[in-house]
C-alpha cells in the first residue's frame, strides 16, 4: 500500500537512551512523534509490565556489574542471551536465539498488536529503531512497510528477523559491517541498505555547513601548538578548508562527559570534576556534565558542585531535562562547543562523525565492546585511561596533537549522513542515492 503523504510512524523503546537518540533526528518527519512501544496509548497492562520488569532489570544489573566479583557474573549472564558471534569464520547464523524466542513468545501472547491495529487504521510507513518494534508490526501483518534503523555498529542475531527468508521488514545500516552480519543472519540482500546512524540535523546541516564550521573551531581549540596542522596541512585543506581558516581558539578547552541510561558509571564525573578543579578554576577547561533524563543523576552532579567549591562556577554545566527529546535537543546544542566527548561505546560513538574525539569508558555489554573496535578501527576513538590522573594525561593528548588528529578521521572516516540517507529512502524511495561505497 503506497500512501502520497511525506510523513511516518516513527517507533522506538523507552529503555535506555540510544533507541530514542537514534528516533530523535526523525522527529519533524514523523506523524506523532515519537511513539514508544513500551509505553505507548493503547497499551495494555500487561505488555506495561513486560517492559517495567525488562527495564528495571536491565537497569539494576548494568549498575550492579561494578560490584566486586558477583556483579561481574550476574552481568555476564544477562549479556550471554544479547551475545554476538565472531565474524569468521563466516557461516550461517540463522538460527533464532534466546532473545528472541522470549520475544516472540510475548508477541504470540499479544504484545504489540493493539499499536499495530491501531496504526493500521490510517498506515504510514513504520520506522522503529528497535528490533522488536519490527517483530510485532510484521507479525501482526503491518500494511505499509517496515523499516528498522540500526543502532550499533555490529549486531546480536536478536535484530534481523524472526524468519528472515521470509520477512519483508527493511534494514537501515550503520555501517558495512552490519550489513553483512545481517547478511549472516539470512536477511535478504535487497532488504538491506547502508544508511550511516542518523546524527542530528542541528549538528550537521545542509551539505555538512555546520558540522565543518565547528569542527573548524574545535581544531583550533584540540591543536593549540599546530602540530597536526603542520603535518596534515594538504589533507585538512583537500576535505575540510584552507589552514589559514583555522583561526585562534575562541573557548577553553571543553569536555563532554556523559553517562549511559542507567547511570552506571556517574561516578567517574565526579573523579573528573576533581582532578580538573585546578584547571577549570584558571580557566583552561570547561566541563559539562551530562545527567540526560535522570534526576538522581542531576541531583549527585548538583551536590558535588555544592561540595567542590569553584571560582569559575560558569565553567561547569549540568545537562538536564526529564523529558528525554528535549534533553537530546539540550545535549546536541553543548555538542557544537564541545572539543571532547567522555563517554562509553554506545550509540554515540557514531557522533565521532561530528568530527568529535571519543575518550571511551569501560564498555558495558557485547555490543559496546563491538563499538570499541569500530570506533578504534575508524582512529575517532581513545581509550581513557586512569581518571584520577586525568589532568596529566589529558594535556599530553592534547598538547600532541592526538585528539585534533582523531577529530578529523572521526570526520573522515564515520559516516554523516544517516538521518538524510533513511529519509531519502523511507519518504521519497531515493534509493540509486545513496553510496554505500563512502560509509566504513
Amino acid at each position: 500500500m503506497q500512501n502520497n503523504n511525506k510523513k511516518f510512524y516513527l517507533v522506538s523503546v523507552d529503555m535506555g537512551y540510544g533507541h530514542q537518540r537514534a528516533a530523535y533526528p526523525f522527529l519533524e518527519s514523523s506523524e506523532g512523534g515519537v511513539i514508544n512501544s513500551n509505553d505507548y496509548f493503547g497499551a495494555s497492562e500487561e505488555e506495561k509490565k513486560i517492559w517495567k520488569k525488562d527495564r528495571i532489570n536491565y537497569e539494576m544489573i548494568s549498575k550492579f556489574k561494578s560490584v566486586p566479583l558477583l556483579g561481574g557474573i550476574i552481568f555476564s549472564i544477562m549479556d550471554y542471551f544479547q551475545k554476538i558471534e565472531p565474524f569468521y569464520p563466516k557461516r550461517d547464523l540463522s538460527k533464532n536465539s534466546l532473545q528472541q524466542k522470549y520475544f516472540l513468545k510475548k508477541i504470540k501472547k499479544g504484545l504489540g498488536k493493539n499499536l499495530i491495529d491501531g496504526l493500521n487504521k490510517k498506515p504510514y510507513p513504520f520506522l522503529t529503531t528497535f528490533f522488536v518494534a519490527a517483530y510485532f508490526a510484521e507479525y501482526y501483518n503491518y500494511k505499509e512497510k517496515i523499516y528498522c534503523v540500526v543502532c550499533d555498529a555490529d549486531i546480536s542475531r536478536a535484530w534481523a528477523p524472526i524468519n528472515p527468508e521470509k520477512s519483508k521488514i527493511i534494514y537501515l545500516a550503520p555501517n558495512k559491517r552490519v550489513k553483512e552480519r545481517l547478511l549472516l543472519y539470512g536477511v535478504k540482500g535487497s532488504n538491506i541498505y547502508v544508511t550511516g546512524f542518523p546524527l542530528p540535523k542541528e549538528n550537521v546541516g545542509e551539505e555538512k555547513k555546520i558540522l565543518k564550521e565547528d569542527l573548524k573551531k574545535r581544531l583550533a581549540v584540540l591543536d593549540p601548538f599546530g602540530f597536526y596542522r603542520s603535518k596534515y596541512k594538504k589533507l585538512l585543506e583537500a576535505y575540510l578548508c584552507p589552514e589559514c581558516e583555522i583561526e585562534k581558539p575562541s573557548r577553553p578547552l571543553t569536555l563532554t562527559f556523559a553517562v549511559g541510561g542507567a547511570g552506571a558509571q556517574k561516578k567517574i564525573g565526579i573523579i573528573i570534576l576533581k582532578k580538573l578543579k585546578n584547571k577549570i578554576n584558571e580557566g583552561k577547561i570547561n566541563l559539562n556534565l551530562v545527567a540526560g533524563s535522570r534526576k538522581d543523576v542531576y541531583d549527585f552532579y548538583n551536590d558535588a558542585l555544592k561540595e567542590e567549591f569553584l571560582n569559575n562556577k560558569e565553567s561547569v554545566k549540568i545537562i538536564y531535562n526529564p523529558n528525554k527529546m528535549e534533553y537530546f535537543k539540550e545535549f546536541n546544542l553543548a555538542l557544537r562547543t564541545s572539543d571532547l566527548l567522555w563517554t562509553k561505546p554506545s550509540e554515540l560513538s557514531f557522533y565521532s562523525g561530528l568530527g568529535l574525539p571519543i575518550i571511551m569508558a569501560e564498555p558495558i555489554g557485547s555490543q559496546e565492546n563491538y563499538n570499541r573496535r569500530w570506533l578504534l578501527g575508524v582512529g575517532a576513538g581513545v581509550d581513557s585511561k586512569n581518571p584520577n590522573y586525568v589532568d596529566e594525561w589529558l594535556f599530553d593528548f592534547l598538547n600532541s596533537g592526538w585528539l585534533a588528529e582523531a577529530a578529523m578521521r572521526g570526520f573522515l572516516n564515520s559516516p554523516k549522513m544517516g538521518t538524510y540517507n533513511i529519509e531519502n529512502i523511507v519518504l521519497h524511495n531515493k534509493i540509486n542515492e545513496i553510496d554505500e561505497t563512502r560509509i566504513m
